[in-house]
């Protein structure tokens, strides 16, 4: 169960690379652990089994495996902020603007500029995927199979990898080519019109990227059980939320990890529920989800993750102005307007994200929080709720007991024990 402010800088900038199979989007219980599912017979929905041990966390592994990925994700961070100080330092990236701009047509014209920012992009991604591909494929491929959780064969990896890679390059050139546009056009202030209009682009991504960028790794039909559609549907008008239809949500040929969601907003809001949680969960278990879903958007969250992300992406603008004004002439740089000093920008803007962090998970965990006991008031099942969160956390190798400084660093949910704690609560105070 995803909501809650992002935390770094826009995709498109980071080099992130989108759809990843290892990570879905907007999960229900983040790096879960669990069995492959048996598929539903009839149209009806599998009896969960009853018991405990089969919804029981190896709490050692899930520690190793969230310490591996932890370990992967700080090295990765290590890597591209070692990589951009170094070009900055030995004025390699100056020798990669030249490059660009001796591939680019045209000379001196605002087309040839935009593409000599797209061409430098390019330049810029491939020296990083040098140690960054390697760790993806650790990361997301050796790991989530050494701990049982991928279903994902090698050539299928390469695949989701490629196409990521692909649309991150293109987002990310255009993005570059639009903002050295507005830097130049805009002069001093450039910071302030780029930082609007990034902002715009946040809100249009979070609308397109159900209809547009999920259909590019995932399988998504509309859910073929109508008892189930309907009492999702109904839960949604209930709750004063309106959605376009309710899909399933393939990830059974990617993951065994099992994941819902409410993507979208306005005219693209639709309710997810993944294969692999409609082949082992009650429907009373997926309807608490997917409440918790539904209280995200009847509370803005996503709004104001939005608005959140806005703040940051002006702010941090901000902040690379100043830091173009005063080191850009230090390494070499023409002016706020070369590209040259992309990763001058990205490091001033990462820096102020990577600070946020922790300000930002807190906030999250207490949207997440929230969320949890408005399923609990809208559906009145505490007893759902429970199981659902105690499979997911054995179907999704959940870290049950996480040290406080992980969770203040890593943690955009209440660890799970917490989660649980707070359900029979609520039902032993009949609420």
């Amino acid at each position: 169960m995803a909501g809650g402010p992002p935390t770094g800088p826009p995709p498109w900038i980071a080099g992130a690379r989108p759809g990843s199979a290892a990570a879905p989007a907007r999960p229900v219980q983040s790096d879960i652990r669990g069995r492959r599912p048996d598929a539903g017979r009839g149209g009806e929905a599998p009896r969960p089994r009853s018991r405990a041990s089969a919804h029981t966390v190896n709490e050692d592994k899930a520690t190793r495996y969230h310490r591996a990925k932890r370990l992967v994700a700080l090295a990765s961070l290590a890597w591209t902020t070692a990589l951009l100080v170094v070009l900055l330092a030995t004025g390699f990236t100056l020798r990669l603007r030249e490059a660009a701009e001796g591939a680019a047509p045209g000379g001196g014209s605002a087309a040839s500029a935009a593409a000599g920012a797209i061409v430098y992009v390019g330049l810029l991604m491939l020296v990083s995927e040098v140690v960054g591909v390697p760790l993806a494929f650790y990361s997301g491929y050796v790991l989530e199979h050494r701990y049982g959780l991928s279903t994902q064969g090698l050539a299928a990896w390469a695949r989701d990898e490629a196409k990521a890679l692909a649309v991150g390059f293109a987002m990310s050139a255009l993005a570059a080519a639009l903002l050295y546009g507005l830097i130049a056009a805009a002069g001093s202030w450039w910071w302030l019109p780029a930082g609007l209009v990034f902002a715009a682009i946040v809100v249009s991504l979070t609308q397109i990227a159900p209809v547009l960028l999920l259909p590019l790794f995932y399988r998504l039909k509309p859910l073929g059980r109508e008892s189930l559609r309907a009492r999702l549907a109904a839960l949604a008008e209930r709750a004063g939320a309106r959605v376009l239809g309710v899909y399933e949500w393939g990830l059974a040929d990617k993951t065994r990890k099992a994941n819902a969601a409410l993507a979208g907003i306005g005219a693209t809001r639709r309710i997810l529920v993944s294969d692999t949680m409609l082949g082992e969960y009650s429907d009373d278990e997926i309807e608490v989800v997917l409440a918790h879903e539904l209280a995200h958007h009847v509370h803005g969250d996503i709004w104001k993750g939005v608005a959140f992300e806005s703040a940051l992406i002006v702010a941090g603008f901000y902040l690379a102005a100043r830091a173009l004004e005063r080191l850009g002439p230090l390494v070499g740089l023409r002016g706020p307007a070369d590209v040259a000093g992309l990763p001058l920008l990205l490091l001033a803007a990462g820096a102020l994200s990577l600070v946020m962090v922790p300000a930002a998970h807190a906030l999250s965990r207490h949207y997440e929080r929230r969320a949890d006991r408005f399923a609990l008031d809208l559906t009145r099942n505490p007893a759902a709720f429970i199981s659902a969160m105690r499979r997911l956390g054995a179907q999704n190798l959940a870290e049950e007991r996480p040290s406080k400084l992980v969770e203040w660093l890593f943690y955009t949910h209440p660890p799970l024990p917490e989660r649980i704690a707070a359900a029979e609560a609520f039902r032993a105070g009949g609420d």
